[in-house]
């Protein structure tokens, strides 16, 4: 057995026995899912409807398409606390290519969309390789994200009301005679792509390795610092994404949005069962953790509790599902 191999065994838990547990963790969670869906729907007659079922996915599609891309970098060990401002630095940077350069369609999404990569491939590097600790590199960048925002659009709205097709993309509706927003089917989109990177490909597998024991990792021959680059740009595009995403629901880019919800996006990946030491975790369990704030943020919406105790109830089930990971650690 090579070096390589026995991180890529521990990463998925070391045979049977961690597998049973990382699906346990899972249905745990969707078992958590079912019950605040239940608590919702026996305090409010309004929370199991039609319209708020759709509410609540639309509601889940940036947190979720956030949580995927960081996803990939908790599992690898580390940490991204940018992507809020950065999306909405690629919301700003969608407005400029489609509106103030005037590219089509086909161009300035894709080219929105490889501006988050970009600034995931400059995380990557300064935690690579100038080996800055990347709760630094990536706090750096949350603040120059959220500067240029401001500065590139003179801090204010840019607006896609002369944009044909755009706002279609997140509001818009490919089924025919059903009204399901276009943007869940591209978070389902993502998640998909995400999930066989993960698990069937060559990146999957060295992102899992790094993130059990990044050490015997580089010793068994694997260019570590070529791989982390990677997986930072990679879940850079889920921040372009993202931006693109938010922008075209709202109809403008906003530059001054995105803060919190970087805080949000890890507390889904948390709850979702991926572990904060690295070396854990799924795409499923990243969209139930989405699932279960969005729905927490709308039941307690629709129980009008005030914003102030919504984010106490929130910290409160972050703390418990960090709770959860240490004591699977400690069972490991």
């Amino acid at each position: 057995m090579t070096l390589l191999e026995a991180p890529a065994r521990e990463s998925t838990g070391g045979g049977l026995a961690s597998a049973a547990r990382n699906r346990l963790q899972q249905l745990l969670a969707f078992a958590s899912l079912i019950v605040i869906c239940g608590f919702f729907s026996v305090a409010s007659r309004y929370f199991f409807t039609y319209g708020n079922f759709t509410a609540i996915l639309f509601s889940t599609v940036v947190i979720g398409t956030l949580a995927i891309g960081t996803t990939f970098v908790i599992i690898s060990g580390g940490i991204d606390l940018s992507i809020g401002t950065g999306m909405a630095l690629c919301a700003v940077m969608s407005g400029v290519f489609l509106v103030d350069l005037g590219l089509p369609l086909a161009l300035g999404v894709p080219a929105a969309i490889l501006f988050g990569g970009l600034i995931g491939l400059v995380n990557g590097i300064n935690v690579s390789v100038f080996k800055i600790p990347p709760f630094i590199a990536t706090l750096a960048m949350m603040l120059v994200a959220g500067g240029l925002a401001l500065v590139l659009s003179d801090s204010a709205p840019i607006y896609f009301t002369d944009v044909e097709g755009y706002v279609e993309l997140s509001t818009g509706s490919l089924l025919p005679g059903v009204e399901f927003p276009n943007a869940v089917l591209v978070l389902l989109g993502a998640a998909l792509v995400a999930g066989v990177l993960l698990t069937k490909t060559v990146l999957g597998r060295y992102t899992y390795s790094m993130g059990s024991n990044e050490e015997a990792t580089a010793l068994s021959g694997i260019n570590v610092r070529k791989w982390k680059i990677a997986i930072y740009a990679f879940a850079g595009l889920f921040i372009g994404l993202a931006g693109v995403m938010i922008s075209a629901r709202l109809g403008s880019a906003q530059p001054a949005t995105g803060m919190g919800y970087e805080l949000q996006a890890i507390a889904a990946v948390v709850i979702g069962g991926t572990s904060l030491s690295g070396g854990k975790g799924s795409i499923v369990g990243t969209l139930i953790g989405a699932l279960i704030i969005s729905v927490l943020n709308n039941g307690l919406q629709i129980m009008s509790i005030p914003q102030e105790w919504q984010n106490v109830i929130l910290g409160c089930v972050i703390l418990v599902a960090v709770y959860a990971d240490m004591l699977r650690k400690k069972e490991t």
